[in-house]
């Protein structure tokens, strides 16, 4: 499987590969077919080869995967060696991303696997929410930080679930089946988890203080 359909550059989103779950191969093609720069976390890199994607950028610490540098080395592909234990190489991807001038970003494989990886990553994107616009996809859902005011046009009886992380406060919805009114949610407490959008057309989410998920799920 190879990328990439040609764009101008600037013009569509990046795509980060990471090292959970991977993906039907239908959605990631669709997603290569319209992104013109690929990078890759160094866990990963072995199954993203074995499916011939072709990549720009393998990045990571490399302190299990060293056989990483090796696999690619006859490639021209940029190496990016990101040591800070402090931060995910999610993390590093994205401001790895935000430093290059990127608009947008899809990341893909990122769900699954290991529990803590996986809730990590999640709630990991809501501290870009205004430096790129994130979308996290996998086979049933696409996970995307609300700034504080979001609309979208949506058909009648998509699943959509508010989740905050953290705490959320001043939350107003529209066009959903059941709206919230200057409401709160909290993490653990309370989610706005499988609503659904009442009729075909606009829903729209707006909230004071704190950090938000919409995820846009289906079965």
């Amino acid at each position: 499987m190879s990328s990439h359909h040609i764009v101008r550059e600037g013009q569509e989103p990046a795509l980060i590969i990471a090292n959970g779950e991977a993906c039907s191969t239908e959605l990631l093609g669709q997603l290569l077919e319209w992104s013109p720069f690929v990078v890759v976390l160094d866990g990963a890199i072995k199954r993203v080869l074995e499916l011939g994607i072709k990549i720009d950028v393998l990045l990571g610490d490399f302190d299990s995967h060293e056989h990483a540098r090796e696999q690619i080395a006859h490639m021209p592909i940029e190496i990016v060696h990101t040591p800070d234990q402090n931060k995910t190489d999610l993390q590093k991807a994205i401001e790895f991303l935000i430093e290059r001038k990127f608009e947008a970003v899809n990341i893909l494989w990122a769900t699954g696997r290991r529990a803590d990886h996986t809730l990590t990553n999640i709630t990991d994107i809501v501290r870009y929410k205004h430096l790129i616009n994130i979308v996290m996809v996998d086979n049933y859902s696409r996970i995307i930080p609300l700034k504080n005011e979001f609309t979208k046009w949506y058909t009648q009886g998509s699943i959509l679930s508010l989740m905050p992380v953290g705490t959320v406060t001043g939350i107003k919805t529209s066009g959903l089946k059941y709206n919230l009114n200057d409401e709160e949610l909290q993490i653990g407490y309370r989610s706005g988890s499988s609503n659904e959008a009442e009729t075909d057309g606009f829903v729209t989410i707006s909230y004071k203080t704190g950090d938000m998920l919409l995820m846009e799920c289906n079965d």
